[in-house]
């Protein structure tokens, strides 16, 4: 019995500790495998695949309906009160002028019947199968502008958590700078060499700095949380980020890109236009097909079974069969100009899809030159950022020294760290600039349709 309340044991805590590392599995990522997992799991994309199958199954839906179809029925009934007729009675040998009441059958009966249809011909079964392919264009297309989509939240969470978690390096350092500075100037004002108005200068400073920090980190917290989100895993999941910001913006610098070829065909908004323009195509062809004729055809096979009880399922129960072969042929011959009013109607709704065909190109090409110009603008804005950043390293560092050396004042010195902060603030930030702005001129160009 202890053995066995032993092994209980062990098996209780093995599955706690199995749970408990489970909880605390650390997810790591580089940007790129972040992008890869987050095409996976994010929840627009696993609905995106979901649409498609969705569209897959439609087209075979619509298909089916012009294949045979096969339907049964089975059918019983019991005339609790059976109807009668009168009848001449001189039919029996009566007198005439009189009638005699006669109920006519038996009162149950059972039916069982198959039916086949085919189409034979409707214009609108043939353009309808041949919208399906448009329709299943779309909804691959749909889900490649979702997994573009996906790849830009993905790199913007990403490159917001880098963002958050630099400041927060940043911050701290600055404040260790801050307090180190504010103990050494407390101590040469409480000894009678200095002034009071540096102790609360550099005290203003540490508190902006402070809260700065603090903020910074609730930051962290929540870009971690936003990315999490966005890649389709539980918020509060522990993650890990295996990128450099420094290093991931050099890598986005590619200049290269600038001078690629552009294919407007390989844009996603230009494909779902042109899906547009398809479905338009055959609404129009569906509107015309309306005026021609439809030809059906089906075959009926089934029996019939009388009885005074229920005995249809008796052995010598005698059942009488009966089938029908027909064909329906419909031919529209006046609709008071209804289906001609729709044909122009869809006649014009498919011109106004070309004038937004148009107009869709053009803007792509705009967003192209735009998105260019940001691409080039925010690379500019990095290197100045960094160049402006060294300077300001440099002009705090003299100012500090020439503070403790007593030839510059507590103002200036905290005019020189506030815009050493500045110019690092402005440092990230356009560093995140670079990675988002190329990711938006990929997106537009999609060099891997």
């Amino acid at each position: 019995m202890r053995n066995h309340f032993l092994t209980f044991i062990a098996l209780v805590t093995l599955s706690v500790i199995t749970a408990q590392e489970e909880v605390t599995d650390t997810y790591s990522f580089t940007l790129q495998e972040a992008i890869e997992f987050a095409l996976k799991n994010n929840y627009s994309s696993i609905n995106a695949d979901r649409d498609l199958i969705d569209a897959k199954k439609q087209k075979w839906e619509t298909i089916a309906t012009g294949l045979p179809q096969v339907t049964g029925a089975i059918g019983y009934q019991n005339q609790l009160i059976q109807p009668v007729a009168q009848i001449p009675a001189e039919f029996f040998g009566g007198e005439p002028g009189d009638f005699q009441t006669v109920v006519f059958g038996q009162p149950q009966q059972a039916t069982a019947t198959a039916t086949l249809r085919q189409q034979i011909f409707d214009g609108s079964y043939i353009v309808g199968v041949q919208a399906t392919k448009a329709f299943l264009s779309y909804s691959q297309n749909n889900r490649e502008k979702t997994d573009l989509e996906v790849q830009k939240a993905v790199t913007e969470a990403y490159g917001n958590v880098l963002l958050a978690q630099e400041s927060v390096s940043i911050f701290e350092k600055n404040k260790a700078n801050l307090e180190k500075n504010l103990f050494e100037t407390t101590k040469i004002y409480e000894n009678g060499l200095g002034d009071e108005e540096s102790v609360e200068q550099l005290q203003i400073t540490l508190s902006s700095v402070d809260n700065q920090l603090k903020n910074a980190v609730r930051l962290e917290n929540i870009t971690l949380q936003m990315l999490n989100l966005v890649m389709g895993i539980a918020i509060d999941a522990p993650t890990k980020l295996e990128e450099d910001l420094d290093v991931l913006t050099q890598k986005q610098i590619d200049p290269a890109l600038l001078e690629s070829e552009f294919n407007i065909e390989n844009n996603v908004d230009f494909k779902l236009a042109t899906n547009l323009n398809e479905q338009r195509y055959y609404e129009w062809k569906l509107a015309k097909s309306r005026a021609l004729p439809t030809l059906n055809a089906f075959v009926n096979y089934g029996a019939n079974s009388f009885g005074d009880g229920f005995d249809f399922l008796d052995n010598g129960q005698p059942w009488f069969e009966s089938s029908v072969l027909g064909f329906d042929l419909n031919i529209p011959i006046f609709s008071s100009g209804k289906r001609s009013a729709g044909t122009a109607r869809a006649k014009i709704a498919l011109e106004k899809a070309k004038t937004q065909l148009t107009e869709a190109e053009e803007q792509i090409r705009l967003q192209l030159e735009s998105s260019k110009s940001n691409y080039i603008l925010a690379i500019e804005q990095y290197e100045t950022a960094k160049e402006n950043l060294n300077l300001a390293e440099r002009i705090e560092n003299k100012n500090e020294i020439k503070y403790n050396e007593g030839l510059a004042s507590s103002f200036e010195l905290r005019q020189a760290q506030t815009q050493l902060y500045d110019a690092q603030q402005n440092y990230l930030q356009s560093m995140v600039e670079v990675i988002n702005k190329k990711t938006e001129l990929e997106t537009i160009i999609n060099t891997k349709s």
